[in-house]
C-alpha cells in the first residue's frame, strides 16, 4: 500500500457520526462512564488539567466536560466553563461539583462544540480531553475553539490518534465500523483534526506511561 493511499484511509473515517449519534452513544455510556473509561482516560486527563493549570489566564471553557472527572483538578483560581452534548453526562457533572463544592466552576451548559453561543475572544484557554474524535466535524470544533479563545491564549487537546502503521493501525481500523455505537472514531487521524499550517505550530506530546494518548497543543 503507497503513503498516499494510507494518508487517504487515515483520513476518511469508516462510519460517520452525529450529533445525534453522540448524544444516543453517551446516553448509554453515562452511568458506567467514570468505571468504563475513568482510569483508562485517567493519565491523558491529568497532563491536560496540569498543562492549563500551568498557562496564564483563568478563564476557560472545557469542551466535552462529560461526568466532569477533571473538574476536582484545576487550580482554585481557574474559572471553569464546561460543556456538553450530553445531559446525562451533565448531570453527573453537576452533582461532581455539588459533591466536591468546586466553587471555581461557573457553568456547566448543554451545548454543540462545533456552534457554541459564546461571544468571541470570551476564554484564555480551551481544551478538549478525548472529543476531537467524536465530534461530526473535528476541523469545525478547532474553529470554534480559535473563535471563543482570545489571541494569544491557547488550545489544548488530549485524544487518541490512529498509528500510522503495525498491528494498532489494523486493530483500529477493525473496530472503526462500530463508531457509531462507540461514540468515538478508533481511526481517526490527525490530519483530520489539524490542517497543514497547524501541524506545523502545534507542540504535540505523548503522554506517558502508555503513549496511548497524545496532547495537542496550539497557540491562538
Amino acid at each position: 500500500m503507497s503513503q498516499t493511499t494510507q494518508v487517504q484511509r487515515r483520513l476518511e473515517p469508516v462510519a460517520s457520526l452525529d450529533a445525534d449519534a453522540v448524544r444516543a452513544a453517551y446516553r448509554r455510556w453515562a452511568a458506567i462512564y467514570d468505571t468504563v473509561f475513568g482510569g483508562v482516560s485517567a493519565w491523558g486527563r491529568r497532563r491536560a488539567v496540569a498543562e492549563v493549570n500551568r498557562l496564564p489566564g483563568s478563564r476557560v471553557l472545557e469542551v466535552g466536560v462529560g461526568t466532569g472527572l477533571a473538574l476536582p483538578h484545576y487550580r482554585a483560581e481557574k474559572r471553569i466553563t464546561g460543556i456538553d452534548l450530553s445531559a446525562e453526562m451533565l448531570e453527573r457533572a453537576r452533582a461532581r461539583v455539588a459533591g466536591e463544592h468546586l466553587s471555581n466552576v461557573t457553568g456547566l451548559l448543554e451545548m454543540d462544540a462545533e456552534a457554541t453561543t459564546f461571544a468571541t475572544a470570551s476564554f484564555d484557554i480551551a481544551v478538549a480531553m478525548f472529543v476531537a474524535s467524536v465530534v461530526p466535524n473535528p476541523r469545525r470544533l478547532l474553529a470554534e475553539m480559535r473563535r471563543v479563545v482570545r489571541p494569544g491564549g491557547h488550545i489544548l487537546f488530549v485524544n487518541h490518534f490512529a498509528a500510522e502503521s503495525g498491528p494498532r493501525w489494523w486493530a483500529e481500523r477493525a473496530l472503526a465500523p462500530a463508531s457509531r455505537k462507540l461514540g468515538w472514531h478508533p481511526d481517526f487521524a490527525v490530519e483530520a483534526l489539524l490542517p497543514g499550517e497547524d501541524r506545523s505550530t502545534a507542540k504535540v506530546r505523548p503522554v506517558p506511561p502508555f503513549g496511548l494518548f497524545t496532547l495537542v497543543g496550539l497557540p491562538n
